[in-house]
C-alpha cells in the first residue's frame, strides 16, 4: 500500500522517531502502525518514545563562528546536571557545526541534515543521545548569519547565547566590540536593536498608557492636552533608552549610549562598525516548565 506523507508524521509523532526510519517502518509495517512501532522498538528505535513526552527545560543555549558561519543553537534537555554532562555538550557544538555546513532552512532540515562527523542525520544522532544520557533531548532551535562579522558570546555556561553581527570596514578588528554589544544585550535583554523598529501599534500603546497615568495624576491631570502630548514625547525617549539596544546606556561606560560606544571603538580602531543585527537565545524561554507537588509524587509512588 502506498505510504502517505500524513502517516509518516504520525509515526513520527507516536515515537519520535527520525523521518525515514519512520517511513521504513511503515513501509516494511504495510501501512500498520502497531507493527511500525514494533519494527522500530526492535531496532532500538523507539527506545526514547516514552522520554520524548517529557518536558525539556533546561540544557544550553550555545554560540560560535565556524568557518566563518556565525552559528547560535539551543538544545533542551531535562535536568541542569545532564546540560553541564561533556557529552551533551559536545552534541551540542556539534549540532552547530551542522548548522554552519548545511545552513538548514528549518528545524526539519536541519533534523535530516548528516550530523557533523558522522553517517547519522540529526534526528538519530539525538536519539542515541537519548539512549546513551538518559533524558530528554531535542533540538529546540537555531539561527545564523553568514555575512559581515559574527561576533559570539555564552553568559553562565549557557544560560544565554547571542550572536551580533557587525558590519565592518578598513580592515579592523571589531571583535572587542562585538563582545561587549554581545554582553549587553545578554544582560538587558532588550525589545529592539534601534528605534526605527518600534512599531507604530507600540508606540500607540505607550503613549495611550502614559495618558492614562497622567489623568489619574491629580498634578497632571488638569493640565492641557498640548502640554500632556509634550510631556508624552518626553517620556517616549525614555521608552527608547530602555527598550531599544542602540539607544540604551552602554552598560560599561554610562558616558555612552551603545550606537555612541560603537562609534567611538570604530573611530579608536580607525575603520567603520556598523550593527546589523543580533540573535539572543536563553535556555528553556517560552517553554513551560511541569510543576511538581513533591508531596504528591511521593503519594504516588507508595501507592496512596
Amino acid at each position: 500500500m502506498a505510504i502517505t506523507a500524513k502517516d509518516v508524521q504520525k509515526l513520527r509523532e507516536m515515537t519520535g522517531c527520525g523521518m525515514m526510519d519512520c517511513k521504513k517502518a511503515l513501509t516494511e509495517a504495510e501501512g500498520d502502525f502497531d507493527k511500525a512501532i514494533e519494527y522500530l522498538r526492535e531496532k532500538g528505535l523507539a527506545a526514547s518514545a516514552k522520554k520524548a513526552g517529557r518536558i525539556a527545560a533546561e540544557g544550553m543555549a550555545y554560540a560560535a563562528v565556524i568557518d566563518g558561519v556565525g552559528v547560535v543553537v539551543e538544545v533542551n534537555a531535562e535536568t541542569d546536571f545532564v546540560a553541564k554532562n561533556e557529552k551533551f555538550v559536545d552534541f551540542v557544538k556539534g549540532v552547530a557545526a551542522t548548522v554552519a555546513a548545511c545552513k538548514p532552512a528549518d528545524m526539519d532540515a536541519l533534523m535530516e541534515c548528516k550530523y557533523a562527523g558522522t553517517d547519522l542525520t540529526v534526528t538519530q544522532q539525538q536519539q542515541e543521545m537519548v539512549l546513551v544520557i538518559g533524558e530528554n533531548i531535542k533540538v529546540r532551535r537555531f539561527s545564523f548569519f553568514t555575512e559581515n562579522l559574527s561576533v559570539p558570546y555564552i553568559h553562565a555556561g549557557g544560560k544565554i547565547g547571542v550572536l551580533v553581527n557587525l558590519a565592518v570596514e578598513g580592515g579592523v578588528d571589531a571583535t572587542e566590540c562585538g563582545k561587549d554589544v554581545a554582553m549587553q544585550i545578554a544582560a538587558l535583554n532588550p525589545r529592539f536593536w534601534d528605534k526605527s523598529q518600534v512599531t507604530e501599534d507600540v508606540l500607540a500603546e505607550e503613549k495611550k498608557i502614559m495618558l492614562v497615568q497622567m489623568d489619574n495624576d491629580p498634578k497632571m491631570a488638569s493640565k492641557p492636552a498640548q502640554v500632556k502630548e509634550k510631556i508624552v514625547e518626553g517620556k517616549l525617549n525614555k521608552f527608547y533608552a530602555e527598550n531599544c539596544l542602540l539607544q540604551q546606556e552602554f552598560v560599561k561606560d554610562g558616558e555612552y549610549t551603545v550606537e555612541k560606544y560603537i562609534a567611538a571603538c570604530a573611530k579608536k580602531l580607525g575603520g567603520s562598525i556598523t550593527f546589523v543585527n543580533a540573535i539572543r537565545f536563553e535556555k528553556g524561554e517560552g517553554i513551560e516548565k511541569r510543576q511538581e507537588n513533591f508531596a504528591e509524587e511521593i503519594a504516588k509512588t507508595l501507592g496512596k
